[in-house]
């Protein structure tokens, strides 16, 4: 264990060094965080007071930014752009959410869920979480951040609780955080190139537009996957992308003991890279490393949702420090995620135990398609605020409905799923004990 904690910092501490190549630090340069202290409606200017101690500026709000949106004495953050030869505010956000107690129970229990699902599944449930905080109010680059915060102390409890459970291929999960390390350094600039040249709406609409492509083409499959295993008399077997895969004898080749495979070290590279550039762009990796694991490299469902938890961990943990950087982490989402996900991972990684390998890919694929028509359905929103297409109020209010309800019924699918899962095989389990003590004590009479 103490050789593996050395490996794990070893491999921070040189991407720390490294990470000066890829420009990931520090916030985007057209992008300002501060306070509007000031507004006249009529002149179309704001006093805006940077975050980081400078003087107050006098700014100009650009055309599409209407001045009654303007929220005075709140941190946010703001798009500078160009009209003509005048530099002018393209658009201004409220980066920390007003917080609720109904904001607070929602996060509680959206936290909880993401936490089954972390567990149960090995994905950091950010499919579920990012487009929650999101319809909350959190900007897509705040509720990446914070989300990808929260993330690695969640990763570390349920990779412990299954690494002891006998499921997590350590190896596999090392060699494929050092290429996730580096996809999120791509990641990390990918977002800031998005909001330098769109603003926060361009990142909410590009973290919606990818989470739509993404969880629709790997949810329609993982979820088919799970249906034809379900079926009687169908077997578990190694997929053919995974046996052509372990057919390529490039070296260095490598032995992952848990997950039963032999394959080359550049098989593990592009599934790790994708994992952490979409970890870092839109807080999600889960759903394409577990995936990846089971269905490139070949590991079983069981062992690639508990070995992607170790990958969340010190991914989770490099991506933190990259966007804390950049002052885009609430903190206050982080901890209220955090608290009710640290209970809800414990329970999922228990679920494992008690479950058939096809009921994860049920789980994950059942709900990757319910969180797509959440996200789906923010799309023409957000792409009216940029101008690129008109909505109407009414329709703006019905896609609004449905994005909320999806999502509803996204985190009451995972949780129901789960738990009815849990207490079936509790229920056996139980069944099987009470049978096994009763012939026990009828071969000693």
């Amino acid at each position: 264990m103490k050789k593996i904690i050395f490996l794990v910092v070893a491999a921070l501490m040189f991407f720390g060094m490294a990470s000066s190549a890829f420009a990931a630090g520090g916030p985007p340069s057209d992008v300002k965080k501060g306070v509007f202290t000031e507004l006249d409606a009529s002149e179309r200017t704001v006093v805006f007071e940077p975050e980081d101690g400078g003087e107050a500026v006098t700014l100009k709000l650009g055309e599409e930014v209407i001045p009654e949106d303007i929220e005075l004495n709140k941190k946010v953050m703001v798009s500078m752009g160009h009209e003509g030869e005048e530099e002018v505010i393209t658009s201004a956000s409220v980066m920390f959410l007003g917080m609720t107690m109904d904001k607070v129970i929602a996060l509680l229990i959206v936290g909880l869920i993401g936490g089954l699902l972390s567990g149960f599944i090995g994905s950091g449930g950010a499919f579920v979480l990012t487009p929650a905080m999101m319809s909350l109010g959190a900007p897509g680059a705040v509720a990446v951040a914070s989300n990808m915060c929260h993330k690695f102390p969640k990763a570390m409890v349920g990779s412990y609780k299954r690494y002891r459970y006998g499921q997590v291929d350590l190896k596999l999960g090392l060699v494929m955080a050092v290429t996730a390390i580096i996809g999120v350094q791509i990641g990390v600039r990918v977002q800031k190139m998005i909001l330098n040249t769109w603003g926060p709406a361009g990142s909410d609409l590009y973290v919606s537009i990818a989470f739509v492509v993404i969880l629709i083409t790997v949810g329609t499959y993982v979820f088919w996957d799970a249906w034809r295993l379900s079926k009687k008399g169908a077997e578990i077997e190694t997929p053919k992308l995974a046996k052509a895969m372990q057919k390529i004898k490039i070296p260095p080749m490598m032995n992952f003991p848990k997950a039963g495979v032999r394959l080359s070290f550049w098989v593990t590279v592009p599934v790790g890279l994708a994992t952490g550039m979409l970890a870092a762009t839109i807080a999600v990796g889960g759903f394409i490393g577990v995936p990846g694991m089971i269905y490139v490299i070949g590991a079983t469902a069981m062992v690639a949702s508990a070995t992607e938890l170790l990958i969340a961990f010190i991914m989770g943990l490099w991506g933190s420090i990259q966007w804390a950087i950049s002052g885009l982490v609430d903190i206050r989402l982080t901890l209220l995620i955090l608290a009710a996900s640290l209970f809800g991972v414990q329970l999922g990684a228990l679920g494992t135990t008690y479950v058939k390998d096809y009921t994860i890919k049920v789980v994950m694929g059942a709900v990757m398609l319910i969180v797509m028509v959440s996200r789906g359905a923010k799309i023409p929103i957000y792409m009216n605020e940029l101008g690129l297409a008109s909505v109407s109020e009414g329709s703006q209010s019905i896609l609004e409905a449905v994005s909320f309800w999806a999502l509803v019924a996204a985190l009451a699918t995972a949780g129901g799923i789960i738990t009815v899962a849990m207490i079936k095989g509790i229920i056996k389990d139980r069944a099987k004990d009470d049978e096994a003590g009763k012939e026990a004590v009828g071969a000693k009479a």
